[in-house]
């Protein structure tokens, strides 16, 4: 199994930045790629960027330019470096590993809220 774990959210201003990290441990060996979902209220969960294990990104069209996802060298743990917040950022964010077992596995996630 694997087990993910966020951090790094909180409040900022709109046009502000925000780092958030996503530590993996367990069976990371197994792990193909690891992405960034966020959900905001009363919408559906949607992929922002996600991260393969031979460092192929893609981003949701909304954050391109914007965000940025990447890893340490070890693959253990997955950046999510976001700058220029709008307010419709705002969401809980979710990590993600998919393995090579066709697993998903979810941390609890972090919230970011951008407002003035």
């Amino acid at each position: 199994q694997v087990q993910v774990v966020e951090s790094g959210g909180g409040l900022v201003q709109p046009g502000g930045s925000l780092r958030l990290s996503c530590a993996a441990s367990g069976l990371i060996f197994s792990i193909n790629a690891m992405g960034w979902y966020r959900q905001a209220p009363g919408k559906e969960r949607e992929l922002v960027a996600r991260i393969t294990r031979s460092s192929s990104t893609n981003y949701a069209d909304s954050v391109k330019g914007r965000f940025t996802v990447s890893r340490d060298n070890a693959g253990n743990t997955v950046y999510l470096q976001m700058n220029s917040l709008k307010p419709e950022d705002t969401a809980v964010y979710y990590c993600n590993a998919a393995t090579n077992s066709r697993m998903d596995y979810w941390g609890k996630g972090t919230l970011v809220t951008v407002s003035s």
